[in-house]
């Protein structure tokens, strides 16, 4: 009987022979020993894909970890950040160009839905260092349930010219019947399954791999035509003509799971299996009996808080650790017993981080005029995005603070929406929840970053723009020459308390609901301060652009271009965040414009958690008080006389 297709008494007198190796009849890997994992992972969607299959790795490990991610730009400049930002002791990560290994395979023709990265595997003899004997493979559809380690031990198995681990494939694809005229690649019997391989490297280079795969492939190609399954076929009909080449693992090491696999015959208990691998586009909906738990095991890692895993591996030196010791040495210096300690200890969190998390598409105008609107959410804003999308046809980047749980509900809720699935202009940046306040400035500059625009509109997520803005401030940019000079261009803002407002489709429409009580200008009965420099009055009947002056509390709603300053991280949760943006710009001699023809509207909600917490919390005001104060310090070491008018604002206010 095969390993892996025997019957199950069979197969649990292997788990248990397996089992009982840890107690020291095999060797077993080394208490430090990196374990090499490659992925080939391309695009927006499979870099979300990656993130569950790393999750339930670092879960379960106990070993330094080193992923080799053969990348494309796009899930490299996505999964660069995330590992940076995720900052897990002990994990390395390099990346290899996807784009330049396209010339290695182009010519394999592939009907595969994982296009020409679905041959890429082909290539990591080549791709991976020299120096690099060993690596697992995984396909990003992949679910450990065990230590990989255990996986990494196989290796010490294979004996004479095995080079390649791999399990025997679960469906009848290689067998040929599944309909009228299916014809599969050659394959030995049942074939083999590519999404979990071992790789012996240094063997496979002195076998000469890369002349071995490319001569069978195009001989077989001669009367194939194509691939179906990408480098899967390819594998087999190498094996097929040198069956000493494989180590069969057991096939608890690659449950597939698809309509046509025969997965349930592989185990007999749920607790046996080791790694699940949903090998079909239609992921959670496949049939099989125990699809309950495999669902739920998936899903226990989609949700899983990732700053969990960040755990140190003690005994094991750890490169990351150099990243964490800075960020340890900049919070020693912080004074624990300080009362605004929460507070000054968010400015050095490092929020994990997923940009592009749904598919992003945008080419900039030639014209250079095009502006991207930012802003940040958190999970109980998501209701402003389709309406935002309505009334702004421009790109749009938005930084949105959620947990890996709500990342998923949000993932649901976009997916379920006609506008926003119509829209591939919109950038989408996780930042994870940590900590107890909202950074609502490491969002800002977060979404200010990613954008390919020169220009950028800094809103918030509860204004709606008028309609034609968008191709308005694109005329303004050049009528102003922003291009050349430093300005910022000021879009008043108003608001209404009705949830059910007509929107104004002109200006002299808006003036007239003014008049009527059913708008107001922005935050007029509450904080006069923050807009009144924007002169309401003179706008009503001004028809051309005009400058305004700096005063203390301004926080307008301005267009600037991409290289303006950051927003200052200090500030968190409610109060000062924008006034300090806006100070600075006036610090760096930015001239204030008021568009004649632009507005926004504030759509009324419940308060923030964070204007509570600023409303009841007598502590909270006091902090935010002295951030205050600390910030206009900086200021005036930066900018010297130029700042001091702000001092003494302030002491006038």
């Amino acid at each position: 009987m095969e390993e892996g297709t025997g019957d199950s008494e069979n197969l649990r007198a292997g788990i248990v022979a397996g089992n009982s190796s840890e107690c020291g009849q095999q060797p077993v890997v080394e208490k430090c020993e990196t374990i090499h994992v490659a992925i080939v992972c391309a695009g927006y969607n499979a870099s979300r894909d990656v993130v569950t299959l790393v999750k339930s790795v670092l879960f379960h490990r106990r070993n330094p970890l080193h992923f080799h991610l053969i990348a494309d730009s796009i899930a490299e400049q996505i999964l660069a950040t995330l590992f940076q930002t995720w900052m897990v002791p002990a994990v390395r990560v390099d990346f290899y160009n996807a784009d330049e290994l396209k010339s290695e395979v182009s010519w394999i023709p592939n009907k595969h839905y994982s296009g020409i990265y679905g041959l890429m595997k082909l290539v990591l003899t080549k791709t991976l260092p020299a120096n690099l004997e060993r690596v697992i493979v995984l396909d990003t559809d992949i679910t450990f349930a065990t230590d990989i380690a255990e996986l990494w031990a196989v290796f010490h198995k294979f004996k004479g010219q095995q080079v390649l681990g791999l399990v025997e494939n679960q469906s009848d694809w290689y067998l040929g019947n599944l309909w009228k005229n299916h014809r599969p690649w050659p394959a030995l019997g049942r074939g083999y399954n590519t999404g979990v391989i071992l790789l012996l490297l240094d063997k496979l280079r002195k076998m000469k791999w890369e002349q071995m795969w490319r001569l069978t492939a195009e001989r077989e190609l001669m009367g194939m035509l194509s691939t179906s399954l990408a480098d899967q076929d390819i594998f087999n009909a190498v094996i097929k003509q040198n069956p000493f080449l494989v180590y069969q693992l057991p096939c608890f090491w690659n449950v597939q799971l698809s309509d046509h696999t025969r997965s349930e015959q592989c185990y007999r208990d749920v607790s046996d299996l080791k790694v699940i691998h949903w090998n079909s586009p239609k992921k959670l909906r496949v049939k099989n009996k125990h699809v309950e738990f495999f669902r739920n095991l998936y899903l226990t890692f989609l949700e899983y808080d990732g700053n969990l895993l960040r755990r140190e591996l003690f005994g094991c030196p750890s490169e990351t650790a150099v990243n964490s010791e800075n960020l340890q040495k900049q919070l020693s210096e912080l004074d624990e017993d300080d009362l605004c300690y929460e507070f000054r200890r968010e400015r050095f969190t490092v929020h994990r981080t997923h940009l592009y998390f749904l598919h992003y598409e945008f080419e900039p105008a030639a014209d250079n005029t095009d502006v991207t609107l930012v802003a940040q959410l958190s999970m109980d804003r998501l209701q402003m995005l389709e309406a935002i999308c309505k009334h702004w046809e421009g790109p749009i980047s938005l930084a949105l603070y959620l947990s890996d749980a709500e990342a998923q509900q949000f993932l649901r809720y976009a997916q379920g929406s006609e506008v926003l699935m119509s829209r591939h202009n919109v950038g989408y940046h996780i930042v994870y929840k940590e900590g107890q306040f909202y950074p609502v400035n490491l969002l800002r500059n977060v979404a200010m970053k990613h954008i390919s625009t020169p220009y950028v509109f800094l809103s918030d997520i509860d204004f709606l723009p008028m309609y034609g803005l968008y191709e308005y401030l694109r005329k303004s940019v050049i009528q102003l020459d922003l291009a050349n000079t430093k300005k910022a261009m000021i879009v008043p803002a108003f608001e209404t308390l009705r949830y059910r407002l007509s929107f104004p489709k002109s200006k002299a429409e808006l003036l007239s609901m003014l008049d009527m009580g059913t708008l107001f200008t922005f935050r007029y009965h509450v904080w006069t301060k923050g807009h009144a420099p924007t002169n309401f009055a003179k706008w009503r009947t001004a028809t051309m652009p005009y400058r305004v002056e700096w005063e203390a509390d301004f926080e307008p709603y301005v267009v600037v271009r991409r290289d303006c300053p950051e927003y200052d991280r200090r500030f968190v949760g409610f109060g000062w965040n924008k006034v300090a943006h806006i100070m600075e710009l006036d610090a760096q001699e930015y001239e204030f414009i008021v568009l004649p023809n632009a507005y926004m509207i504030h759509m009324p909600h419940a308060p923030s958690f964070d204007i509570t917490k600023f409303r009841s919390n007598k502590q909270y005001r006091i902090c935010l008080k002295t951030l205050k104060e600390e910030f206009q310090q900086d200021m005036s070491r930066r900018y010297g006389f130029a700042a001091l008018k702000y001092l003494t604002a302030e002491n006038n206010s």
